[in-house]
């Protein structure tokens, strides 16, 4: 698949890549099919490693050329130094682990920068399916609730929190609908949360 159809099919890949420069080592973790590292390599010449646990996502990365390495990150990710990375990417994984606190310090330590998102359980449509009495089904969480790998559900103001109590500077954070921006009332109109996060210098904290 060309970077175009990979753009048209998933938007936010082509929003989150401009906050990782050229030629960056990366690591994603929760890769999934391998598509987000892929299309870093073709469009950014960037190299590195994706982290997934699942066969069968395993298997796809592969078969993409991806350097996969079949690993459950809830055991940590003490195969990599620290700052061993340019940028460390989760997308739309931290959500599905148990131990949400100790990964996110992890994805900062081994690498300079971390590139983070999630649903925003905050979105209108999910607001209006609690009103509802029922439990939000979306784009962004398109499953229900007996099958769902999420385990765990955020706000954008709940992920601020939590990345200010773990000693994180967050450098930009942004909201996506389809891919774009939300720029007027975020935590509302936004599907899917980005956030670039590093270490807290001495100085700052």
């Amino acid at each position: 698949m060309s970077t175009q159809q990979t753009t048209l099919i998933r938007p936010d890949l082509a929003f989150i890549s401009h906050w990782v420069r050229e030629g960056a080592h990366v690591l994603d973790v929760g890769c999934g099919d391998g598509a987000m590292l892929r299309y870093l390599e073709q469009a950014k010449r960037c190299t590195g490693y994706g982290i997934e646990i699942a066969d069968d996502k395993v298997l796809e990365s592969a078969r993409r050329g991806i350097n996969v390495i079949q690993h459950d990150m809830e055991q940590g990710l003490g195969l990599f130094g620290d700052n061993s990375f340019d940028t460390v990417l989760c997308l739309s994984s931290l959500q599905m682990m148990q131990q949400v606190e100790a990964l996110l310090r992890e994805i900062v330590r081994v690498g300079h920068e971390a590139i983070v998102s999630f649903p925003n359980f905050a979105y209108w449509p999910h607001r209006v399916a609690l009103l509802k009495g029922r439990m939000p089904v979306s784009r962004s969480l398109p499953y229900q609730w007996y099958d769902t790998p999420n385990v765990r559900c955020a706000t954008i103001y709940d992920f601020q929190e939590l990345a200010e109590e773990c000693g994180l500077e967050v450098l930009e954070c942004v909201a996506l609908a389809d891919g774009a921006p939300v720029h007027f009332l975020p935590n509302l109109r936004g599907s899917l949360a980005v956030f670039r996060l590093r270490k807290k210098s001495r100085a700052a904290a």
